[in-house]
């Protein structure tokens, strides 16, 4: 790590500066900025914790699993906060993928190393599980382990799985484990998409969830406990309040943190958990470009791809001819052609179906189109039943109808589960 104390803080207060609420498009309005729709005053799991003086923390050593959207409302680090409050013994700090501090790229973490900024140690749990993980908390010497990280909504973004990784670690060094739950930014209105076959499980899928779950971290975390831990750990769930299914991020009035260096908004969020199957394919997802997973494209496609897509009349979204030359990843430095997705009604738009319908009309506009050899695509969706069917000539209705029944009964073990009306 290059990291110095200095350079943390000129971060942190470029970051304040440049924080602006978001404002996605859609029908619905931002409501002040602080509050929920009505006026009401969206209190985060951390903002409780902080408000009760950290009782729950009371005589425990604390390591806290986070990167750097574990932030308050005024985007001080949480780490920072609890460190330099004498009520809670804030011992160490757990790095997920991307690390704690958020330098490294997708696929990568920052290692092992002493905070500059606290000078707290700070381990690496990302491909770490089960015993191996396990002793990276005995070796902490912490005795609650705290998990506040902002997610996006997908099965496939893998800080939920950190989650579920870390709960069964904590269980098996006999830690206790506190969630503190943050909103879910695409809203908790319904679970969308095919539910994950337990033989393609992977790090972007553990377990036999939808693949938009609908669900906060908090939710998340006792739906692991109850249904796919092998034994529950001892875990506590601090939730928010103020916070309504319904509501997209902006009417939180929190600031936006990337999760993830390619998630730089919410309106990428709205729209990764249907357009990240391109990742599946040899069509660049957006990488590279200033709307990862809003633009999709590959050398050789014309106008031909977005009339095709709006054509297919699907609510809520347009689709515009786009052309753009990624800097890094799939077609780096060369002009693709392609769409960008533009959501005009937020309520009524699917990501799911707008992905699937995406690669169905992708495959019949340019005949270039190709699955990754590896078929990336069966670990994202959770089968083979995506890729086969679209190549087998199905259109948008019969893909989705295929997951129909395995979703319907994902919601109803999922609605045991919801904390938030």
């Amino acid at each position: 790590m290059t990291l110095s104390r200095r350079n943390l803080l000129a971060t942190t207060a470029a970051v304040a500066a440049g924080t602006t609420a978001a404002t996605a498009a859609g029908t619905a309005h931002a409501a002040p900025a602080g509050h929920g729709g009505g006026g009401r005053r969206l209190r985060t799991g951390f903002e409780r914790l902080a408000d009760d003086g950290y009782a729950r923390l009371d005589g425990q050593k604390v390591g806290v699993v986070t990167n750097p959207t574990g932030i308050t409302r005024d985007v001080r680090h949480i780490v920072d906060v609890m460190h330099a409050d004498d009520r809670v013994n804030l011992t160490a700090v757990f790095g997920p993928e991307h690390g704690f501090r958020g330098t490294a790229q997708a696929g990568g973490s920052e290692g092992r190393y002493d905070d500059p900024a606290t000078g707290l140690p700070v381990y690496d749990t990302y491909l770490k599980s089960g015993q191996p993980l396990a002793d990276v908390f005995t070796a902490s010497g912490v005795d609650t382990v705290v998990f506040d990280i902002q997610d996006v909504g997908a099965r496939f973004y893998t800080y939920i799985w950190t989650l579920f990784d870390c709960m069964e670690a904590a269980g098996l060094a006999g830690k206790r484990f506190v969630v503190l739950d943050r909103p879910n930014p695409v809203t908790g209105r319904e679970a969308l998409g095919p539910v994950l076959h337990k033989e393609f499980a992977t790090f972007v899928g553990r377990q036999p969830i939808a693949q938009a779950h609908g669900m906060t971290v908090a939710e998340l975390a006792l739906l692991f406990n109850g249904e796919f831990l092998p034994s529950p750990v001892p875990l506590e769930t601090v939730t928010m309040t103020g916070w309504k299914r319904s509501e997209f991020y902006d009417a939180s009035g929190l600031p936006w943190v990337p999760p993830s260096p390619n998630m730089p908004t919410p309106e990428c969020a709205l729209v990764y958990s249907g357009t990240c199957l391109f990742e599946g394919t040899n069509l660049s997802e957006g990488r590279g470009t200033t709307r990862p997973f809003e633009l999709l494209g590959a050398e050789g496609i014309d106008g031909g791809w977005a009339a095709a897509a709006n054509d297919v009349g699907l609510p809520g979204v347009r689709f515009r001819e786009a052309y753009f030359a990624p800097t890094f990843s799939k077609f780096q430095g060369k002009t693709v052609g392609g769409v960008q997705l533009h959501v005009h009604d937020r309520a009524a738009f699917d990501p799911v179906r707008t992905g699937i319908a995406l690669l169905v009309t992708a495959r019949q506009a340019w005949d270039g189109f190709a699955w990754r050899s590896d078929n990336w695509i069966d670990k994202l969706t959770g089968s083979t039943r995506v890729r086969t069917m679209i190549d087998a000539g199905a259109d948008t209705d019969e893909v989705v109808h295929g997951w129909e029944r395995e979703l319907a009964a994902f919601r109803r073990t999922r609605r045991q589960y919801l904390l938030y009306r």
